[in-house]
């Protein structure tokens, strides 16, 4: 939209971010869509999580990951900041090559380590904040920012697109842990 004053468009609507996010609204119609998927994900673990009983949310999620799911559920919490910060990266230009796979798996086993006892109420009061707060920072991304891509070590160093670390971090995350946690109740 043309503006004819700062900040009101030619409409009389505003035009800065801060009002536009207020009335539920984005400056792009895929960041919007990208920012509701990243909602649903986690409300959906979100309700599943709440089901659980005590020894569901002390229960390994498998074989290969030893952690319980309380702690993957914090996880999932704890990442979305992280992964908007690397969306915002490649966004704003810059290669994301000092996070790697080792890095992460560094982080998740401290993650671990330090939330072994975390409660389900402090994991999915975590979860709703930190989610919202990632939807909101996704629905302040510009199309040019969604297609901005970089070399991002994640992907082996192929430049990928802050859409792409949207998509496969922040909104997925939560999608890919709700199966393994489902797997591994047995439900």
């Amino acid at each position: 939209m043309q503006k004819t004053t700062e900040g009101v468009n030619q409409h009389g609507g505003a035009t800065n971010s801060a009002t536009i996010h207020k009335i539920g609204l984005s400056a792009s119609r895929r960041a919007e869509s990208l920012a509701a998927r990243i909602e649903e994900g986690a409300a959906g673990l979100a309700a599943f999580a709440q089901g659980l009983s005590d020894a569901e949310w002390l229960t390994p999620v498998s074989a290969t990951d030893r952690r319980s799911v309380g702690v993957v559920v914090r996880h999932v919490a704890s990442m979305y900041p992280i992964e908007m910060d690397l969306a915002r990266t490649v966004a704003s230009g810059k290669s994301a090559l000092d996070v790697t796979w080792e890095v992460v798996a560094q982080v998740n086993a401290k993650h671990a380590q330090d939330n072994a006892q975390v409660s389900k109420a402090a994991a999915l009061e975590l979860l709703r904040q930190n989610s919202s707060e990632a939807a909101a920072a996704v629905r302040a991304f510009t199309d040019q920012e969604l297609d901005t891509a970089t070399p991002v070590a994640l992907s082996f160093g192929a430049p990928v697109t802050a859409q792409f670390i949207i998509e496969d971090h922040a909104m997925r995350h939560s999608w890919h842990h709700l199966a393994a946690i489902r797997k591994a109740i047995g439900r």
